[in-house]
């Protein structure tokens, strides 16, 4: 098979990875890709290549495939789904993986996604939806100040800022409402109470009528240690976690999936692809925070390093509605992924410093070290954007994954490099 992969981030890079691992695949485009895509080709098996072409250059990448033809494309990042890729390739008959632009409003939108919540009876926080800051003040003082403020549109994983108070609750309305921090995503904000508990990642695959859920994961989203400092789009990601037993993992999933599928089926949304529920495991039961259309990063690249089946065939099987005749097989290790960033990051960041060290750390046995934002310059990899690495670690326990992930991560180094060191800590003793 020939496929295209759309995107240049770790999430990419892990699908493109798992992917060429199928002994159906032969040729594999990424676009626009990274340096560390093409190190995947296998000789005389898979070819891996890079094509300049944005991943959200619709136009640029339709005339791509309709020229190359690829077999299967692959849709990786939230914005060309928002945009509505799916639908301008289903229309020139390429076929091609991921929600269409209706059923991408699950990410897109937080208003759609919280009011449809709200009216398929899936557990979620009490929220309200405003675009006049002095009603949306109002509510936040209702909620005593503690609250999630988000903006309605994509902010690249930084639209959401946490409030303790109400001085800070304002200042956030204002900075994403009057402000527009965030441009036109922030046009309409949610204002979600502020939940209390252990926060997981789920994922599932879905393929219009039914879905299959992931272990859990957990995310790191403060740049700092001890979830301190800016959200960011994820400073690194464990799996499994141990706050829910495989009894509660599958309630949990029926609690919010059951009537996720019903409220689809409601109201005509028909949704392949990658559902990613962000959930609060609160005392009164889990609810969920927000929805994303596709991969988490960097969960992704934790999932993959423990998913068994031939990835090929589970989004075929998500395209075609055919997910019912297969079941996921997981590894029983754990995984950890810690991300490497840029100094500055989420803020202002220099690119395009050196990487040394990542064959040292591509060397240790059960080690993969997936690329974020590199590229490759003079025989040289060079950093390009705030998210560099996602060093990902495979142990027959959590803290062997931990300490394997992190003897990576020592010996990779650029200037500025700024990583949490606690990445699966709140899993483990003390």
């Amino acid at each position: 098979m020939k496929l295209l992969v759309i995107g240049s981030g770790g999430r990419e890079h892990a699908l493109v990875w798992k992917l060429a691992q199928s002994p159906r695949a032969r040729q594999i485009w990424c676009a626009p890709g990274n340096a560390g895509m093409p190190l995947e080709n296998r000789q005389g098996k898979v070819d891996v290549s890079c094509v300049p072409i944005g991943a959200e250059n619709l136009e640029g990448l339709l005339a791509f495939a309709l020229e190359n033809r690829p077999d299967l494309i692959v849709v990786g990042p939230d914005n060309p789904l928002s945009l509505g890729i799916v639908d301008l390739f289903e229309k020139h008959g390429l076929r091609i993986w991921g929600p269409n632009q209706q059923a991408a409003q699950f990410e897109s939108s937080k208003v759609f996604s919280q009011d449809f919540m709200e009216r398929h009876g899936i557990p979620t926080a009490r929220a309200g939806t405003f675009s006049d800051p002095l009603l949306a003040a109002a509510f936040a003082q209702d909620l005593g100040g503690r609250c999630a403020v988000k903006a309605d549109g994509l902010a690249l994983g930084k639209g959401v800022l946490i409030c303790h108070n109400l001085e800070e609750a304002k200042t956030a309305i204002d900075e994403i409402l009057v402000r527009q921090s965030f441009g036109a995503a922030g046009s309409q904000i949610v204002i979600q109470e502020l939940l209390e508990g252990p926060e997981i990642s789920l994922h599932a695959l879905c393929d219009g009528t039914s879905a299959k859920l992931f272990p859990t994961a957990q995310d790191h989203k403060r740049a700092l240690e001890g979830d301190q400092g800016l959200n960011t789009g994820g400073m690194g990601t464990y799996s499994p976690t141990p706050f829910l037993s495989q009894e509660d993992l599958e309630k949990t999933g029926q609690r919010i999936l059951d009537p996720w599928i019903k409220g689809c089926a409601a109201e005509g949304i028909v949704f392949k692809g990658i559902l990613y529920p962000g959930v609060m495991l609160t005392a009164t039961g889990p609810k969920v925070l927000e929805f994303n259309a596709r991969f988490g990063d960097p969960e992704t690249q934790v999932y993959l390093m423990r998913l068994e089946n031939d990835l090929i065939d589970l989004i075929e099987a998500s395209a075609t509605g055919t997910l019912a005749h297969h079941e996921l097989r997981w590894s029983p290790k754990a995984a950890v992924c810690v991300v490497m960033a840029s100094g500055g990051y989420p803020g202002p960041i220099t690119k395009g410093q050196v990487i040394t060290g990542l064959e040292r750390a591509a060397a240790l046995p059960n080690v993969k070290v997936f690329h974020a934002a590199t590229l490759s310059k003079n025989g040289e990899i060079l950093t390009n954007g705030g998210r560099v690495l996602g060093v990902t670690a495979l142990g027959n326990t959590l803290a062997e994954a931990q300490t394997t992930a992190y003897q990576a991560v020592e010996l990779i180094h650029f200037e500025g490099v700024h990583f949490r060191r606690d990445i699966a800590a709140k899993a483990l003793p003390c």
